[in-house]
């Protein structure tokens, strides 16, 4: 008599969920980040699509968790707004407790322990983390299954491939935030021509000594004149 363990009847559960999602969860968009000497930058577009719908034209992809960091965002705006609401909490209760900002390093595990432990029903979320702390400027990407890598550079969502081809030959390790603003606003432009769904306009955000920032519409207008 074949007998089944309950780990694998959760895989057996999962895989049958899996095989019913429909395709259109499958959200499409660019987001980006970069670590800097003084710094780090965080590049998303704002389109939010359901399959070949656009959704909505100025949705928003990158949330401050605190004012040293903060969290983009690529696939389900639902999933992706509890676990900023979940990281926030626990990033004041960290601040209340030690009297401390939060390690960037420990954001990025808890957000990976949280995509884990849901990953037979796994949240439908691609993003990136980044912040600075005592240690410096810091990045990390994280996939829907909880795995978690620290990078200089990175791209996630469907427009990617087309970010990457810009942020490879521009990154240079050490160069200051003020320098990596317009290749971000490129690699995001780029990737808002070339990837249906990404578009419409695009966010960048700052974080520096002096806290975590966006740019202004008129900056970004600027910025994206003299990269053209």
């Amino acid at each position: 008599m074949l007998r089944i363990t309950f780990s694998e009847k959760n895989k057996i559960m999962y895989q049958e969920q899996k095989s019913k999602m429909p395709k259109y969860v499958l959200t499409g968009t660019t987001t980006m980040g970069l670590v800097c000497r003084d710094g780090i930058v965080l590049g998303t577009d704002t389109r939010a699509t359901l399959g070949t719908f656009v959704a909505h034209k100025h949705a928003k992809k990158v949330y401050p968790i605190d004012d040293h960091v903060a969290m983009t965002i690529a696939g389900g705006v639902a999933d992706a707004q509890s676990v900023v609401e979940v990281l926030r909490a626990n990033s004041k209760l960290y601040k209340y407790e030690k009297g401390l900002p939060i390690p960037i390093s420990a954001v990025a595990r808890l957000a990976a322990n949280l995509l884990f432990s849901a990953r037979y029903y796994p949240f439908i979320l691609q993003s990136v983390i980044g912040g600075i702390d005592d240690t410096g400027g810091h990045i990390f990407a994280l996939d829907p299954l909880g795995s978690v890598t620290e990078e200089k550079f990175v791209s996630t969502g469907s427009g990617s491939p087309v970010a990457y081809g810009v942020l490879e030959p521009g990154y240079k390790e050490g160069m200051s935030v003020s320098e990596a603003i317009p290749l971000v606003v490129r690699a995001v432009n780029s990737a808002m021509k070339r990837d249906s769904a990404s578009g419409d306009s695009f966010d960048v955000a700052v974080i520096s000594k002096e806290g975590y920032r966006e740019l202004g519409e008129d900056e970004k207008k600027k910025i994206l004149a003299q990269a053209m």
